[in-house]
């Protein structure tokens, strides 16, 4: 193994760039050259390879999104563009490949696996969606984003006694609205996950006004509805002075937290030792609160899911 590539695929997480800078330094200590792809798999079809600067790599592990961009690339799912993107990593003399990304970034991963090239995924998104890992880099740092903006809705709803919805990314899995919403005191959160019951919803709004209380937050995550969708549906069910806030792109942004910085460091590591080990075709997942190898088959099971939902009920029976 002498010479490996990294790419950054799908939605940019923090943390991406200190995962990149781990990989760099933990491959340099055994002579191993590292090879970025701009662009994610579109670079890879594309030939985009660029020479990584250590000094730039070092510096950006307190940066947010990714230095060697990114892009959506659905085209990928074709075997015949898969087969071309081996076909460029080998006329690169490029042995293997890391990817950093989510749930389909993961699947382009295990595509080229099952084609017989070395691949090892690192998940990062901040929709913590891959259903084989308890944490992706990026999703602690989401979080932290959210529960600020929770906090800042809340001072402006109690000064107008106003109902907020606030819709978050999450198109699969709910783990940003949920998680978010336990830590920033929502009193309603509305995950892909659950069922919607919507007359509850209102009823429960309904209660906190008649109890005087100043504010509501209600933390939606996309894959139910959307924010302006929900707030009408409110407003028939007689929910009054409602208001929504889309937060959208704004929690993939900004330095990223210790946390995914270390689990960044830890994944990009383990990933170069993977590959000395000649142990490819694998996914580093938090599981049990140990970061381990999981095949990217298993990690992409949704049977096999580490999401955890007792947070959901647990918030229902703490908000009031």
């Amino acid at each position: 193994m002498k010479r490996l590539a990294i790419l950054t695929s799908g939605g940019d997480a923090p943390g991406m760039n200190a995962t990149i800078r781990a990989v760099l330094n933990k491959a340099a200590h055994h002579d191993i050259e590292v090879v970025g792809v701009n662009y994610g798999f579109l670079g890879l079809v594309c030939k985009n390879f660029t020479s990584l600067d250590t000094e730039k790599v070092n510096s950006s592990i307190s940066m947010g999104g990714t230095i060697l961009y990114s892009s959506r690339y659905p085209e990928f799912a074709e075997k015949e563009i898969q087969l071309k993107a081996i076909e460029n990593l080998k006329e690169a003399n490029i042995d293997g490949l890391i990817v950093i990304g989510g749930r389909g970034s993961h699947h382009g991963a295990l595509a080229l696996s099952n084609l017989g090239f070395p691949t090892i995924g690192i998940p990062a998104t901040i929709d913590n969606d891959i259903p084989g890992t308890e944490f992706t880099v990026g999703f602690d740092t989401a979080v932290n984003t959210v529960v600020s903006a929770l906090d800042k809705i809340r001072d402006t709803a109690n000064s107008h006694v106003r109902t907020f919805v606030i819709e978050v990314k999450g198109l699969r899995s709910g783990d940003l609205a949920l998680w978010s919403g336990v830590a920033g005191g929502a009193e309603s959160i509305l995950i892909p996950e659950q069922e919607l019951d919507l007359a509850h919803v209102a009823s429960k709004i309904k209660q906190s006004v008649e109890r005087k209380k100043k504010h509501c937050l209600i933390v939606l995550a996309e894959g139910v509805m959307s924010a302006s969708e929900l707030t009408t549906k409110l407003k028939e069910e007689g929910v009054l002075h409602i208001r929504e806030v889309e937060l959208g792109h704004v929690p993939r942004g900004g330095s990223p937290t210790p946390y995914d910085r270390v689990l960044a460091s830890k994944a990009g590591a383990a990933a170069v030792n993977l590959f000395l080990e000649e142990k490819f075709g694998n996914c580093l997942c938090i599981q049990y609160n140990k970061l381990v190898p999981v095949s990217l088959k298993d990690a992409l099971d949704i049977e096999k899911n580490f999401i955890d939902l007792s947070l959901y009920p647990l918030n229902s029976s703490i908000s009031y």
